[in-house]
């Protein structure tokens, strides 16, 4: 799986700038815990080549980037030391060529339709939207996207857990940079169990995981009065679905039942692609021959392969 792909999987790269690289260990293993293991280290501090020689050696599972790359000289030292893609605020076309001549990933700042342009003539098919929140955000991403349908975007600057769907949520955006999880402040004063516990909360906002309905295995006698019983009490109405009958959209009553001694429970999540990556690190694990796919490829529907007392788990994507 190339750099990208798990980028997008991750969806959120923490972007850090580092004043000591005794730093580096601790809070790499904050990011790591709470749910993200990539990080883009900019070279704005001396610090930024040693970190990153830390992080990869004692987090080589880590996707670690360089960010505010500059030169070619950089780039060099940054992936010399264990990086995996490099970043720059914005395109130049000499540290592009000598980042692909030498097969850096590298995803440059582009803020207009010329920089877009001159990303493709280089051959790249994903860019570093720069200042995102001041450049026109999610808004101007869909605008200049439109007539560019290869560009995948990384929009950075001004994200936060509260606008991140609004980029995440446009199939066009691969993943969002941000540094509000592992502000300066937190790191200098070596608090890394509030980092990881904003990190986890930056998954969850992101994934948005929630109880979205609950299956219980029936039969053809049982399956109607059920559901009319849950109809009744809840003030819901029934269906028959031809395999099960739903009291509203809350309990399903199987027929046949699919999957389960006794029943399933649906969790829905903003994107089920992200969540099988988190919640497999998390220790679940998919039956990926279940899943659906609607018609961009994007993945809308998967069971696990877990079950939780006879009953089986899915995810499905939030209408």
């Amino acid at each position: 799986m190339d750099v990208i792909k798990k980028l997008s999987l991750i969806g959120i790269v923490p972007v850090i700038a580092l004043d000591k690289a005794e730093d580096a260990s601790p809070l790499a293993g904050a990011l790591c815990r709470g749910g993200l293991p990539c990080a883009e280290i900019t070279f704005r501090t001396d610090a930024a080549e040693e970190s990153i020689k830390i992080m990869h050696k004692e987090y080589p599972d880590m996707i670690i980037g360089a960010g505010t790359v500059l030169t070619a000289e950089q780039a060099d030292r940054a992936i010399g030391a264990g990086a995996s893609f490099i970043v720059s605020p914005g395109l130049n076309p000499e540290v592009v060529k000598h980042c692909t001549s030498k097969g850096y990933p590298i995803v440059p700042g582009c803020a207009t339709p010329s920089e877009i342009e001159l990303a493709m003539s280089l051959g790249l098919d994903t860019v570093k939207f720069f200042p995102a929140e001041a450049a026109g955000g999610i808004a101007m991403i869909k605008a200049m996207s439109a007539p560019y349908g290869k560009i995948k975007f990384m929009p950075t600057g001004g994200i936060g857990k509260d606008n991140l769907n609004d980029y995440l949520s446009f199939g066009k955006v691969f993943a969002c940079g941000g540094s509000w999880m592992a502000a300066k402040n937190l790191i200098n004063a070596g608090k890394y169990d509030e980092i990881e516990k904003i990190t986890r909360e930056a998954v969850s906002a992101m994934l948005d995981l929630k109880l979205h309905h609950i299956g219980i295995n029936a039969g053809n006698e049982d399956a109607k009065s059920a559901a009319d019983f849950f109809g009744a009490i809840l003030g819901l109405d029934t269906r028959d679905a031809g395999i099960s009958v739903w009291a509203g959209d809350k309990v399903e009553v199987m027929i046949d039942p699919i999957k389960g001694a006794r029943g399933h429970i649906a969790l829905s999540t903003n994107y089920v692609d992200r969540a099988v990556y988190h919640l497999t690190r998390r220790g679940m694990t998919f039956d990926l021959s279940t899943a659906k796919y609607d018609n961009a490829g994007n993945m809308t529907f998967v069971y696990a392969e877990n079950e939780i007392l006879g009953f089986a788990v899915h995810l499905l994507k939030k209408a």
